[in-house]
């Protein structure tokens, strides 16, 4: 009997025991779901809340001179939440939509086919409504439970030109929605250009609007009378460098041609314009005709979504030769006075290169006026035999060092993505693929900016920058100003080339005597406006030559620095040389003078596009019905 009762005792303890561990349980579980998780509060909350994502204004872009190039315009996309959606008259929205029933049913599936999908999530059905759509939406939004009207904005421009340089914006792709927590599916970023480069500044910052729902969903007013909301960000706007009046006319002169402009101010390095043909109208990526648009600028032969003027890399011919009368003077290999023998091309490897006919012997000045190759030629053997490198290989890399120091070989940095390097060998490189003991005369021809070096039309006009500065630069940039933010101080800060200021002023002489007697005179505007120039004729393995100038401008201390390349043109003097006259004359004096509007007619009605363009453009016609 005393055991059952101990028993019993032993029992009553245990089963206390479980209650209160059961109790305890169940009030840390409540502690913990009520106090520390949030998750089922946000469950409750998103049945009586609805935030509303509030997309910013995107910063507005404007040419050095304050006109408006791109701006913003309201527009409208159709959101829904899958799982808010009840039984609705889809017809009656298709026809305000004006679609059909089955591509709405398309869009559905489409959208129910990403990898992104949730029924919780807010997903975009059309982009870019307009005014007329998405009010009818709004008005009858108690027919369409689950569906909303999202307000945007869409990218509008003043001018058809510079498409390359501004870029364009488009949805965000996985990729981006995977680096940067900003984006959420739908959204829209710069794809290229400046669009691209200055995404950042540009986007601003989303804000939230915080909606009430009644007991069955529906929105009915702002909670808090807004007091909760989370107002939007607007973006920076963009000054640009650029002077859209001057990147209007090189991409006139440049019509129906290949090819590229670049023009830069050497004070600051800001670029007045950077012209690349063929270019295309920004406003044809915009709204609902993208992509076929982009479709049909892919599929063009002439490339025209590729950015020469940064991305191409071209020989630069003759206009390198500045670039190696520059490091045989620092490096004491020649002197102004020191002279050299041409007899219609270089001498000990029995006339080639080939030159053509001026007086000889000749120094470095009149060497760049008439722009003799086998100076140049002598120059750089005299260099690469000079005992006092050690030998070949030591003494080429001190070349390829100067170049390095002017700006070649690497990017420059401008602020535009997908920039060239262009190409600068190195003694590595020939030991690769001329062999151990390769000799001066099996790289001659780079000395007069053939054979294996590339630049890019950028570097070109960094160079005549650099010249015009005597001796610096500062990186080549197109934003001139980014609102209420400082600007990145490299692009402030000057670069040097570590060759004497007095050397860049006998090259300025051969230049300048370029243009008064030598060939580049189809570039002298006279005694007002002073020009330094230098042509280039390239080789081109594709087809016939490149024609390309560079040069400097100056008249009461304003000073541009230009190169210009015109593909499969020829001779530098036969269309670079006028080009850059005209894009001087245009950027000093801001007009074309009645003497030169006969050249400008010529150069502005002349097609160089190549026979495959047009043969491909036939091929593009539409059959008849």
């Amino acid at each position: 009997m005393k055991q059952n009762k101990l028993d019993l005792e032993k029992r009553k303890y245990v089963i206390g025991g479980i209650v209160l561990v059961t109790v305890l349980i169940y009030v840390v579980q409540l502690f913990y779901l009520q106090i520390v998780n949030n998750e089922y509060k946000g469950y409750a909350e998103n049945n009586a809340f609805f935030n509303r994502m509030v997309y910013p204004a995107r910063g507005t872009i404007s040419d050095r001179n304050g006109k408006l190039m791109v701006f913003n315009e309201p527009t409208y996309d159709l959101v829904y939440i899958p799982k808010e959606v009840a039984k609705f008259d889809t017809l009656d929205l298709c026809r305000i939509l004006d679609i059909e029933k089955t591509q709405f049913d398309s869009l559905i599936r489409t959208i129910k086919r990403k990898r992104d999908y949730s029924p919780y999530k807010q997903q975009t059905i059309l982009t870019q409504l307009g005014v007329k759509e998405s009010a009818l939406i709004q008005e009858k939004s108690f027919k369409f439970p689950g569906f909303f009207i999202q307000n945007r904005t869409l990218r509008q421009y003043n001018y058809h030109s510079a498409g390359l340089l501004l870029g364009y914006v488009a949805e965000v792709n996985q990729k981006q929605l995977k680096e940067d927590e900003y984006y959420a599916p739908g959204d829209y970023a710069g794809k290229s250009g400046i669009e691209l480069s200055y995404e950042k500044y540009m986007r601003g910052e989303k804000g939230t609007e915080v909606l009430l729902r009644d007991a069955r969903g529906r929105i009915q007013g702002r909670y808090n009378n807004g007091n909760s909301d989370t107002p939007p960000v607007s973006g920076h706007n963009l000054t640009l460098s650029i002077d859209i009046e001057l990147q209007e006319y090189g991409e006139k002169l440049m019509k129906n041609k290949l090819g590229s402009i670049v023009m830069i101010e050497p004070s600051t390095g800001e670029i007045l314009c950077l012209v690349t043909s063929p270019t295309y109208d920004p406003s044809m990526l915009l709204g609902k005709e993208f992509s076929e648009n982009y479709v049909k600028l892919e599929q063009n032969p002439l490339k025209p979504l590729f950015n020469r003027s940064i991305q191409s890399a071209y020989p630069p011919g003759s206009t390198f030769k500045t670039t190696q009368g520059l490091i045989f003077l620092e490096e004491g290999i020649i002197n102004p006075y020191t002279y050299y023998s041409c007899h219609h091309g270089y001498p000990p490897l029995g006339g080639r290169p080939k030159c053509h006919g001026h007086i000889t012997p000749l120094n470095l000045v009149p060497a760049l006026a008439t722009s003799c190759n086998s100076y140049f030629c002598y120059g750089l053997t005299a260099m690469l035999n000079n005992d006092k490198y050690g030998g070949v290989g030591n003494a080429f890399e001190v070349w390829k060092n100067h170049l390095v120091d002017m700006g070649f070989g690497y990017r420059l940095g401008v602020d535009l993505p997908y920039e060239n390097r262009g190409f600068i060998p190195s003694t590595a490189y020939y030991n690769k693929h001329k062999g151990v003991n390769w000799k001066p005369a099996n790289v001659i021809s780079i000395s007069i900016g053939q054979g294996e070096v590339l630049l890019t039309p950028l570097q070109g006009a960094n160079l005549a920058a650099t010249i015009a500065n005597k001796g610096y630069y500062y990186t080549p940039h197109v934003v001139k100003e980014i609102q209420d933010t400082i600007l990145d101080e490299k692009y402030t800060e000057k670069n040097y080339t570590g060759i004497k200021e007095e050397y860049y002023s006998i090259i300025l002489d051969g230049m300048r005597r370029a243009v008064t007697e030598g060939t580049c005179k189809g570039a002298n505007l006279g005694a007002e406006i002073k020009v330094y120039g230098k042509t280039g004729t390239a080789e081109n393995s594709h087809g016939k030559d490149h024609s390309l100038f560079m040069g400097i401008g100056e008249k009461d201390g304003k000073q541009v620095a230009i190169y210009v390349i015109v593909e499969n043109a020829g001779f530098g003097a036969t269309y670079g040389v006028p080009v850059g006259r005209l894009m001087i004359e245009k950027a000093i004096r801001g007009e074309i003078s009645p003497e030169n509007k006969g050249i400008e007619y010529n150069i502005m009605h002349t097609s160089l596009l190549p026979n495959y363009y047009y043969v491909w453009l036939w091929n593009q016609r539409k059959p008849k019905d």
